[in-house]
């Protein structure tokens, strides 16, 4: 990785970001005045909503991005060795529970992983570490005990996180050749390859290095960020959510709607238990814990950020196998344990 890396990431963002608002304003300048006019209250909604999300997420995709620069300069792959077992269920275990020590949520662990993957750790133990860090780091935890209290919504959402990471790393780990699955990150690249970031560089040196990872990288993911916060903007602003809501009743519906929900409105996990907390009364205990197991591990701006790491397939398996089982989970509370 050379020095010109980032600045050429922001000269090409900022390029692009020029070019769009030119066409905004062509498209604006050929549209009746009527139409503009009627438009107006939406694409305000729009701005603010989009706003919301993006400025909500940024600073998580930021430190996951430095955390990511921290672990590829600090963290050497013997290291990685010790610390995760090469069988497949000590080390999917233990990559669940890192996110304990990690605060990161959905936007800021997934560069993270990609930077462990660079380390050699298992598969299994990395889409562990992915889907439950954004639930099981501190700050989550302390979000959604405020919203619940410590009881049970809190420890069913722990719970079950850590239940549905650890299935699906254990169905990746059964493949031979994680090259197969990942996108572009050298998994097994050996450590002479990384020769600029030696233990005899000083500390100097490598909080420099570190610092342009960490650019790099929030670059690179955070043009996908941008664009996944404008869908999730579109769909709240021209899908009326009253409609969802209204067939939101039922022990099965109601599961699907808040789903629906977690996926269309794209919230931090850092604070969607306040925005679960608001449909308390009207929808069912699984279909609140639904959506807040599955909204962290899937929604539109994480999907597109799963495909900077992942092969298109895989990402259909990290979409899919989560979304099934947080509803079967949803559908087994409100049947069993209403």
């Amino acid at each position: 990785m050379t020095s010109v890396t980032a600045p050429r990431r922001i000269s090409r963002t900022l390029t692009w970001l020029v070019i769009l608002g030119v066409l905004t304003i062509i498209l604006f300048s050929f549209l009746p005045i009527s139409l503009i006019l009627q438009l107006g209250p939406r694409l305000n909604l729009f701005a603010t909503v989009f706003l919301g999300i993006f400025i909500e997420a940024l600073p998580y995709l930021l430190l996951g991005t430095l955390l990511s620069g921290i672990v590829e300069v600090f963290v050497d792959r013997d290291q990685m060795g010790r610390f995760i077992s090469k069988r497949p269920l000590p080390a999917t275990l233990t990559g669940a529970f890192m996110g304990m020590i990690f605060p990161v949520c959905e936007c800021g662990v997934i560069p993270l992983t990609r930077r462990l993957f660079h380390k050699g750790p298992p598969l299994s133990a990395g889409i562990a570490f992915l889907l439950a860090a954004p639930v099981l780091n501190p700050i989550v935890i302390f979000s959604t005990a405020t919203a619940f209290g410590w009881g049970s919504m809190l420890f069913w959402r722990m719970g079950m996180s850590v239940v549905i990471a650890v299935i699906i790393g254990l169905v990746f780990s059964v493949v031979q050749h994680p090259g197969s699955v990942l996108h572009g990150v050298p998994i097994s690249a050996p450590e002479h390859e990384h020769a600029h970031l030696e233990v005899k560089s000083t500390l100097g040196k490598k909080i420099q290095q570190a610092l342009l990872i960490c650019s790099d990288e929030f670059f690179e993911m955070g043009r996908y960020l941008v664009i996944g916060a404008m869908l999730a903007a579109a769909l709240q602003t021209f899908i009326p959510q009253t409609a969802l809501l209204a067939i939101g009743s039922g022990p099965i519906l109601s599961v699907l709607v808040m789903l629906a929900l977690a996926i269309l409105l794209s919230i931090c996990s850092t604070v969607d238990a306040f925005v679960a907390l608001g449909f308390v009364g009207t929808f069912s205990f699984g279909a609140i814990l639904a959506f807040l197991v599955f909204g962290p591990m899937v929604d539109i701006k994480s999907t597109l950020l799963y495909l900077q790491v992942f092969r298109r397939k895989p990402v259909a398996y990290l979409v899919l196998l989560p979304f099934l089982m947080s509803l079967l989970v949803g559908i087994a509370f409100n049947y069993f344990a209403p």
